[in-house]
């Protein structure tokens, strides 16, 4: 399938079943809101950060946040291990915290399936043809890289997966990242939290 019409159905298909799920989910985003907001009331509860997007344009990412924003008697962060807490956890594992990235895609800024939306800083793994390559597409909540999380032990081969994705986009491949999803949701495959994208920093914050 020539690759226009492919990301044309793409967009299509995204943003209708984007515009059903947040219906869908209205409740479950509006619970965790809640909990989020009760269990740490002083901190936002959604986190914005800029990230990469299509043609290398920064746009801004929406999770629900899932640690605190605890600093040390100098005004540092604590450590993510300790702002992490059993609620944050618990967000994650489920990857409730993806759920606001609907936002994102009714916006036109992201995809159900592409390569992972990273940090600026994090795109130097890869040379200025690469670069372009990859964010040919728009950026997806899960994508190839996501699914393959456990094996990604750098920056580096976290980027070949996603441009392997972008090389070879197909259908067949999008309906084998959603099965492969499913399963990592349900906890086979799952990365530990420390190669998941860091979490927001106080002094990152889009006002």
């Amino acid at each position: 399938m020539n690759k226009k019409v492919f990301l044309t159905i793409k967009r299509v298909f995204d943003t209708g079943t984007a515009a059903a799920g947040g219906i869908v989910a209205l409740p479950v985003m509006l619970g965790t809101m809640a909990v989020i907001h009760f269990n740490s009331p002083e901190d936002p509860v959604i986190f914005r950060q800029k990230r990469v997007g299509y043609k290398q344009e920064e746009f801004t990412i929406y999770k629900f946040r899932t640690m605190t924003n605890e600093k040390d008697a100098d005004g540092n962060l604590l450590p993510d291990s300790v702002r992490l807490k059993n609620w944050g956890r618990v967000i994650r594992k489920l990857s409730i915290d993806e759920l606001p990235q609907i936002v994102n895609i009714l916006k036109g800024e992201m995809s159900w399936i592409g390569p992972r939306p990273l940090l600026k800083n994090e795109m130097e793994v890869m040379t200025e043809e690469e670069k372009a390559l990859r964010q040919s597409v728009l950026p997806g909540v899960t994508g190839w890289e996501a699914v393959n999380e456990s094996k990604s032990d750098s920056r580096r081969r976290m980027a070949e997966f996603d441009l392997e994705y972008v090389r070879n986009m197909s259908i067949m491949f999008d309906i084998k990242i959603i099965l492969r999803t499913a399963a990592v949701m349900l906890g086979a495959d799952r990365a530990p939290d420390e190669l998941r994208a860091p979490e927001l920093r106080e002094e990152e914050i889009v006002k």
